[in-house]
């Protein structure tokens, strides 16, 4: 096992100019010394000294589609030689097209009619969404969402966001969220199954509307103090902690009993990261809402967006002006919109997620029947879950996880003759859940590499 990297002469220099003149603020280092990255290509990148680092979280889930893929970066190249820029009130091709591709989805999947309404990324497109549920709400600013939720950071997008730390130095936007638990079945009572306990959480919810005493509905007037119920199908930053199947069908059905928008955040699980466009597809319900960003353009441009319902977005009642952004619907970020779903409809994009998944899943039962410190994994699609615990296989070890990435990052590990480094990404409630989001373009010899360098860590992090 080697011991901490040193940052080379050439990179010290670059690392302490970073020290001097940029914010910290945007950006979190996870190791020491940070790593300065060269080059990238599908599931691989490669840092100023060439080492190479099978990437397993993509930019948390913004290149879905693999690194500098040859497809959209050709669509992107082909916009700046024709239209590369143009003020956003003036139309262009490609934002009413990509508009009528999801529209046109949605209504073939839910049912409704809808409009497409694009920003710059995930947190700008939650603010937007903001906007179009207090429109629709009569000013209502109060929201429900989970604990463990994520939505961002912008100070709208923090207020729904369950974790204080984010919220502490800046007070709120309106009012904070009322944070739901969540169906954590790992971490839930023993002894109930995971229908069971995603049936109770519901019930535990319902209860709220019970009286008027219960603090959020008055049953003289049949109005929720409430607007909108924001979620995350399968949560993200919160450990990728998939639900029990049943759970979002009763939760909806209490929501439209009392008049809550449902709004699905799809920004890290959208784009076929689960095996379908959306994740809330995989619960039968029809959400009001939608909120994306990230993978829409595999990481090349900043652009994400909502689909709402007609009846809440249409320019009667949220007209031109409601909200704006400078590069809102920029023509490079919609061509390659339009390339992603181009590409995805041409083969059962989902169904070779699905597989994938799959046997993704299964390696990872495999190392959890070997090494106790892996108290749970999961899966949906390529969105999957490894939790790191004490030998108990329960009691969170963010330290030993800490130590994980760390080696990984070394770049030390040897798998058939070849030197290479792991990046993972970290989540959960308590910081000890590797959560994975390959490449859905990633081959099955690179994940049986993956997993081979995962148990390489595993076996570093037990015998250390």
């Amino acid at each position: 096992m080697s011991d901490i990297r040193i940052a080379t002469a050439e990179d010290q220099i670059l690392l302490d100019k970073e020290a001097k003149y940029c914010s910290y603020g945007d950006t979190v280092h996870y190791i020491e010394p940070p790593r300065i990255f060269s080059r990238c290509e599908g599931s691989y990148v490669w840092d100023t000294e060439d080492q190479a680092y099978l990437d397993l979280q993509m930019w948390y889930s913004a290149v879905n589609f693999g690194y500098a893929n040859p497809r959209l970066n050709n669509a992107l190249k082909q916009q700046i030689d024709t239209l590369p820029q143009i003020a956003s009130q003036y139309l262009h091709k490609g934002k009413i097209e990509l508009s009528e591709m999801i529209a046109v989805d949605a209504k073939k999947k839910f049912g409704l009619d809808g409009r497409v309404h694009f920003n710059v990324g995930g947190s700008q497109s939650i603010e937007d969404s903001l906007k179009v549920v207090r429109n629709a709400s009569n000013g209502k600013s109060l929201m429900f969402a989970f604990e463990g939720g994520y939505h961002g950071r912008t100070l709208g997008a923090s207020s729904i966001t369950s974790s204080f730390r984010y919220r502490r130095r800046y007070g709120h936007f309106g009012e904070r969220a009322n944070f739901i638990p969540f169906p954590y079945h790992f971490r839930g009572p023993k002894g109930m199954t995971k229908e069971e306990y995603g049936s109770q959480c519901v019930q535990q919810f319902a209860r709220l509307f019970e009286t008027e005493y219960n603090g959020v509905w008055d049953p003289k007037t049949n109005q929720c103090e409430y607007a909108a119920f924001y979620v995350e199908p399968i949560q993200g930053t919160g450990g990728y902690v998939i639900p029990p199947m049943n759970f979002y069908r009763e939760l909806k059905h209490v929501l439209d009993q009392h008049g809550i928008l449902m709004v699905s955040d799809e920004i890290q699980m959208g784009f076929y990261r689960t095996g379908k466009l959306w994740s809330i597809e995989h619960f039968d319900v029809q959400p009001d809402v939608i909120v994306f960003g990230k993978a829409l353009t595999n990481g090349l441009n900043p652009l994400g967006g909502i689909w709402a319902r007609e009846e809440l977005i249409n320019p009667k009642i949220f007209p031109p002006g409601s909200t704006h952004s400078t590069f809102a619907s920029n023509p490079l970020g919609t061509a390659v919109g339009l390339e992603m779903f181009k590409m995805t409809n041409e083969v059962d994009y989902g169904a070779m997620v699905m597989a994938k998944g799959k046997f993704f899943l299964e390696g990872l039962q495999d190392l959890q029947k070997r090494f106790p410190i892996i108290g749970d994994v999961d899966g949906l699609g390529l969105a999957l879950r490894c939790e790191i615990c004490c030998p108990d296989g329960f009691t969170p070890d963010k330290a030993t996880l800490d130590y994980m990435v760390e080696e990984g990052m070394k770049g030390d590990m040897v798998v058939d003759g070849q030197k290479l480094g792991l990046i993972l990404d970290v989540g959960g409630y308590y910081k000890n859940v590797i959560t994975l989001a390959p490449s859905l373009e990633i081959s099955y010899p690179e994940i049986e590499l993956g997993l081979k360098l995962l148990e390489q860590l595993l076996v570093r992090a037990t015998n250390r």
